[in-house]
């Protein structure tokens, strides 16, 4: 055991085949039928599927697996009028609001940047809801999709959407953190479930920009944990030579009934100085206990271009003190495959990006969701020898 992570064993990166036996697309934008769409009856204007994506994974008490899609329902033309216009949810109807052109950066077809002022202003041409999708117990094929049980956004701090489920099961309860957006705050609510499919929702846990929340599968020391991720404008330096680079990092928070939670005083999952590919970083998968420890799927961001090259690494952290990880990988364990999304090639928007937020056990393998360049859900089964 190690007394940190600077003593963590880390493996060297080394070639790695990203190809698993078992790797699909098993939902994609052209399975969802839009006419069950929350937003049909409230805006007079085309909207489509800019992307089905980044599912939270979750077993269901008849075993089968349940997906929750992150949709990113967008106009299907923003600009018209000579206007860029954005949707909004206002006190249970969904308008459009429009902003001229000169006062609005276009260039990002998914969103559009606001001049003046002191601050960087975003609004979104597309809004984001959760569509419950559930699957065969290994995950492959599509069993029912539940549009009647879809999580929309109910209140103001949501008015732009909610993204980005992660599910974990504590005891008898399922908890689903996602990303709540608004003017007001861009931050994690908390869902709970007593059977996985019918989600009531809590209340805000985490303020401003604290993103990819993750609540570990269990507890440790009669208290919930879980991964966070804040962001920032300004890091603190490492000393030089040191083996850690400044900037976004995985940390933890602790908490006595999983609604009100601490920060934890010591540091999580922390890049690397010696590789780029993780030089921003952030949560994956809810931590699962293993024989060795909690292993945490995670995801590195090498800098190309506007978005950057996602991929997903693994460490395992100790049962009982998560700050010490006992060991972590170089070598990517999943990354972006064009194989699959070749079909959708139309469709495409972004690339090299695979973002992985779904993890459950299927024996001698794990079944793990993630969403494959921001567009479609991807399902992988990974052998358990990948983290011998």
């Amino acid at each position: 055991m190690h007394d940190d992570q600077g003593k963590a064993g880390l493996q060297p990166a080394s070639a790695q085949d990203n190809r698993y036996a078992t790797d699909k697309l098993v939902f994609t934008p052209d399975d969802i039928d839009l006419s069950r769409s929350p937003l049909r009856g409230h805006i007079d204007v085309e909207t489509y599927v800019l992307g089905a994506f980044n599912p939270g994974l979750a077993r269901l008490p008849n075993g089968n697996l349940l997906m929750m899609v992150r949709v990113a329902e967008a106009l299907r033309t923003a600009i018209f009028d000579n206007h860029v216009h954005a949707i909004r949810w206002d006190e249970g109807r969904y308008v459009l609001d429009a902003w001229p052109l000169e006062l609005a950066n276009t260039a990002d077809p998914r969103k559009f940047l606001l001049h003046g002022g002191g601050w960087k202003i975003m609004a979104l041409t597309s809004l984001s809801w959760l569509l419950p999708v559930e699957l065969t117990p290994d995950g492959l094929e599509v069993v029912a999709v539940h549009y009647d049980k879809a999580v929309t956004p109910q209140n103001s701090l949501q008015c732009y959407g909610v993204e980005d489920a992660r599910i974990s099961k504590v005891g008898d309860r399922w908890l689903m953190t996602t990303c709540s957006v608004s003017p007001e705050r861009h931050s994690t609510t908390l869902y709970s479930s007593t059977n996985g499919f019918d989600w009531t929702f809590e209340d805000i846990v985490l303020d401003h920009q604290n993103k990819d929340m993750l609540i570990f599968e269990g507890l440790i020391n009669d208290q919930y944990f879980a991964q966070t991720r804040p962001l920032g404008d300004l890091y603190f330096a490492y000393p030089p030579g040191s083996e850690w680079r400044a900037g976004p990092s995985i940390n933890l928070a602790h908490s006595k009934d999983g609604l009100f939670w601490k920060p934890y005083a010591k540091p999580g999952i922390r890049p690397h100085s010696g590789t780029v590919a993780t030089a921003r970083m952030g949560g994956g998968t809810p931590p699962i206990l293993t024989d060795e420890g909690w292993l945490s799927l995670w995801h590195g961001v090498e800098p190309k271009e506007i978005v950057g090259i996602y991929r997903t690494y693994w460490s395992i952290m100790d049962r009982d003190e998560p700050s010490k990880i006992l060991r972590t990988c170089h070598a990517p364990l999943l990354e972006a495959n064009p194989e699959l999304t070749r079909p959708l090639e139309h469709q495409m928007y972004i690339r090299d990006v695979v973002f992985t937020t779904g993890i459950a056990d299927g024996g001698d393998h794990y079944i793990v969701a993630s969403g494959e360049a921001d567009l479609a859900c991807r399902i992988t089964h990974i052998p358990k020898t990948a983290f011998d």
